[in-house]
């Protein structure tokens, strides 16, 4: 059943976060949320996991309402915050120990996920010792202590270092293959290294939801040209097939297109007919950041 959210809304102090968010991720699926800073990435997620309550709307996790019965979501559901909340002072060991107390788990599990997580060698160590790479295992080992059917991940490779990165990055993915993981990041690598489908937010509102593998496939057709001098953008109406125009700097222009055809010989018809040089002209495939760019500029 994984998640599924319906009409959510926020409202702080009269202005909205979330403006009728609605979508559906089924099990097994690593799903990507990305978004400006700001966009209301992190208050959805503190409403599936029950933190804040949603103004307006549902949420299920498992078929189970998160309102209605917090206590049995907190069970099914891992949360990894935004800023991963640890006692310095406590070894690892220590802190997983005291944490399956609270979710009263078996204590081979505590072995399982130190084994996971790759976190074997630190065990014995004091968590305000460790690089923050290690730091986000055990904010993942902690997460993943009650065998939870969901995972809910907010920015959890924030502020590491490539090395790190990759290492959390295959970490994820490898739980991934077992649980329903809900990944929150404004990293267009992240999404594209872990991820099944993105959905991207803007200032509170779903602008996109699309499977990766259908993005890679996409016909659209992006071409930067840098003319040398400025021109009506009415007189691009002329190209068939284009479909959005975005003006850049100085006399820079993102054509897009939505065809198979190579566009580079019209654009240069095109030049011509006006009477401009091009000084430089790229043909590029839809990528995810580009589908960012698009959609999240203001």
């Amino acid at each position: 059943m994984g998640i599924e959210v319906q009409e959510i809304s926020k409202v702080y102090d009269g202005q909205e976060a979330l403006k009728k968010v609605s979508f559906h991720i089924g099990n097994g699926e690593i799903v990507g949320f990305l978004g400006p800073n700001g966009a209301g990435k992190s208050t959805l997620m503190k409403i599936l996991t029950g933190y804040i309550t949603a103004s307006q709307g549902s949420a299920k996790i498992e078929g189970l309402d998160v309102v209605d019965h917090k206590i049995d979501i907190q069970k099914k559901v891992g949360y990894l915050p935004e800023h991963n909340p640890l006692y310095l002072e406590m070894f690892v060991r220590e802190y997983l120990n005291f944490s399956a107390k609270i979710h009263r788990t078996p204590k081979e599990e505590i072995e399982k996920v130190i084994k996971i997580t790759g976190l074997t060698p630190e065990v014995n160590k004091k968590i305000g010792s460790l690089s923050k790479g290690y730091r986000q295992r055990v904010g993942l080992a902690n997460a993943l202590l009650h065998n939870p059917e969901v995972l809910i991940l907010d920015e959890p490779t924030t502020g590491l270092d490539p090395n790190q990165l990759i290492e959390i990055r295959e970490l994820i993915k490898s739980i991934g293959k077992e649980k329903t993981i809900f990944l929150s990041t404004h990293i267009m690598q992240e999404v594209e290294a872990i991820c099944d489908r993105v959905i991207i937010i803007k200032k509170g509102e779903i602008v996109a939801d699309k499977k990766l593998k259908d993005l890679k496939n996409s016909n659209e057709q992006i071409i930067e040209v840098e003319f040398n001098d400025r021109i009506d953008e009415a007189a691009f109406k002329n190209i068939s097939s284009l479909e959005k125009i975005v003006p850049k700097a100085d006399f820079t222009y993102w054509l897009y297109f939505q065809t198979e055809e190579d566009m580079r010989p019209v654009i240069f018809d095109f030049a011509q007919a006006n009477g401009l040089k091009i000084l430089q002209l790229h043909q590029k495939h839809s990528n995810l950041e580009d589908l960012f760019i698009q959609l999240t500029a203001d």
